[in-house]
């Protein structure tokens, strides 16, 4: 494992205003992809282009990230999950493996469009975990 990240979850496009209002707050560079211009594009609303898929503010050995694309609305208190980047496909697919053991698959964990492994599950405590592997 090489980082571990905090991930929110915004809701009513919210993710821009909030990400800028933390890199003005901490610092750092930020990253924003939209689903305009992405593969999801063409099966989403126009009203919903402008929505993040992803973004990241970096600094240091810290990475917060956030979204608006959520598959269901966050309240206070859950708006929050986990991200693990890991640094071989392995490590990645035995761990998302054994979350997933009594919980809940929403993304199996596959190559991604954007290049890197990815799966998203919810673990049997209610915890929702995001992995991702940068595929070399």
């Amino acid at each position: 494992m090489s980082t571990l990240s905090p991930f929110i979850r915004f809701n009513d496009g919210r993710c821009r205003e909030a990400m800028n209002f933390y890199k003005d707050c901490l610092g750092g560079e930020l990253f924003f992809r939209p689903v305009k211009g992405s593969p999801m594009e063409k099966d989403m609303p126009a009203d919903k282009h402008d929505l993040i898929m992803h973004s990241t503010l970096t600094k240091d050995n810290w990475i917060l990230i956030g979204s608006d694309m959520m598959r269901d609305t966050a309240v206070k208190g859950d708006s929050v999950g986990v991200s693990l980047s890991y640094e071989n496909e392995k490590d990645a697919r035995d761990a998302f493996a054994k979350l997933a053991e009594g919980g809940e698959i929403f993304m199996p964990i596959e190559v991604m469009f954007w290049g890197d492994l990815f799966g998203l599950v919810t673990d049997k405590y209610g915890v929702e975990w995001m992995l991702n592997c940068p595929m070399k």
